[in-house]
């Protein structure tokens, strides 16, 4: 592309790393804000500076360098051992190399969707960093011999797509030799932001996920697809301009890179989204930037159809994708939900289940009739009365879900269940015993958005 200024083959030597002072002097720690000391695909302005343009964005990182033939990129993205930073956590190199392969006519795609309500890290990098995410998009383009971008939001993004377009604006009139980018407008419904659905929305214009279907093998009208969400875009631009093993001096041996977190449920009012990577663990990002100094009942990772963890046990864990792997759990979107000693475990997960029934795409049976009905079973047991051998019934009904959906939308859903009368054990007792909780207990804590999409609720 213009303005090359350097050779990406002289950043892929480990014995000199571009390395920021601010990671230099303690490698094993990041927690940082947007434009914080410290941060990485974070840095450059304060929040409240807004959208970064063109401008500032070159003046602050450079040109993208000249990135050598796609067989040499692909190599350097397996060097830097980045996984995608969605829910699957596949290595990029292996998404890159599948699409390389398949030859004819490959595109690329951004998944700025972010279809998990409380989440915002992509929709927060697309609205201030918007020219580190299209320059990601640019080097997968390059990788994979793409001619065409398409980055695909919800329409009620309205600062990201501001941003976007502003962005794409800014490049075409910069002449800047890259693939043509398009922005495409998709469904705010859960089920639209997974990838099969993004594919099938971008064919026809129907958002709903298709079984078995590969994007990288045959994706937009049978052409191989590379689709990868915004964060993910944006560390691919920073490995390009710093090299793989710049971005492995953040993480861990088995995760390499930093990583983006939303929290959400009683959080201050603030930021919420924070750069986290090395050995920072849950208890440490809610000391620092939710002002705890204790555990909170309970914390929701993953998203809202999510795993949830006894606060206590959840305190020293490491937000290390491969150390939550190791006991079974999963960052996934980056969600990390708090739920405070005052709410209601279960009431909470009952309004969850209810909104993920809502969401389903309607075309499967576990979807059609066993969402609702695993809904209505969690609403008896938090604001009803139920007996023991209805709650053993509830957990048996959701076992039944595994892996016969059309996507994994009801198998997360039942694994929030699962997850619930384990963490929430002593509560189901009460409430067998004693009906529900107080009143005050039943408060949300964590919002979902109302069926017609007019607010929250």
């Amino acid at each position: 592309m213009s303005g090359v200024h350097t050779d990406l083959l002289s950043l892929t030597n480990p014995q000199t790393p571009v390395v920021p002072d601010e990671l230099a002097s303690n490698p094993d720690q990041l927690l940082a804000g947007v434009g914080e000391a410290g941060s990485r695909i974070l840095a450059g302005p304060k929040a409240v500076a807004g959208m970064e343009s063109l401008v500032d964005h070159l003046d602050r990182l450079g040109p993208l360098p000249g990135l050598g033939d796609a067989a040499h990129i692909r190599r350097v993205v397996e060097e830097s051992g980045l996984q995608g930073r969605g829910g699957a956590g596949f290595p990029a190199a292996v998404k890159m190399r599948t699409v390389a392969a398949r030859g004819g006519s490959p595109l690329v795609v951004v998944n700025g969707s972010e279809s998990e309500p409380a989440s915002h890290k992509d929709r927060t990098l697309m609205a201030l960093r918007p020219h580190l995410v299209l320059d990601g998009a640019v080097v997968a383009a390059e990788a994979v011999n793409a001619d065409q971008v398409i980055i695909h939001v919800h329409r009620e993004s309205r600062s990201a797509i501001t941003s976007l377009k502003n962005a794409v604006q800014e490049r075409r009139r910069a002449r800047l030799t890259e693939p043509r980018m398009d922005i495409s407008y998709g469904p705010s419904r859960y089920v639209a932001g997974e990838s099969s659905a993004i594919i099938h929305f971008l064919e026809d214009g129907d958002a709903r996920p298709l079984t078995d279907r590969r994007a990288a093998r045959a994706g937009i009208h049978g052409r191989p697809t590379l689709l990868h969400n915004a964060e993910t875009m944006g560390h691919l631009a920073l490995i390009a301009r710093r090299g793989p093993w710049w971005f492995r001096l953040a993480g861990t041996s088995g995760a390499a890179g930093s990583t983006l977190v939303t929290l959400a449920g009683a959080t201050p009012p603030g930021p919420r989204v924070f750069e986290v990577g090395g050995a920072v663990t849950v208890g440490q990002l809610l000391t620092d930037r939710a002002g705890l100094d204790a555990p909170p009942r309970a914390v929701l990772l993953g998203g809202y159809a999510g795993r949830w963890v006894d606060g206590r046990d959840a305190w020293d864990q490491p937000l290390a994708r491969d150390q939550l792997l190791a006991r079974g759990l999963s960052l996934g979107c980056g969600l990390l939900g708090i739920l405070p000693w005052e709410a209601c475990g279960l009431a909470e997960t009952a309004r969850l289940l209810g909104y993920l029934a809502s969401e389903s795409a309607g075309q499967c049976g576990p979807c059609i009739f066993g969402l609702p009905r695993l809904a209505e079973g969690m609403s008896e047991l938090a604001f009803g009365r139920v007996s023991r051998r209805d709650v053993r019934q509830l957990l048996r009904r959701s076992a039944t879900f595994a892996d016969r959906g059309a996507c994994h939308h009801p198998d997360g859903a039942a694994l929030l269940l699962q997850y619930a009368l384990a963490v929430f054990a002593d509560d189901v007792e009460r409430h067998i015993r004693r009906g529900p909780c107080d009143r005050k207990s039943h408060l949300p804590t964590f919002r979902v958005p109302t069926p017609s999409g007019a607010g929250w609720r």
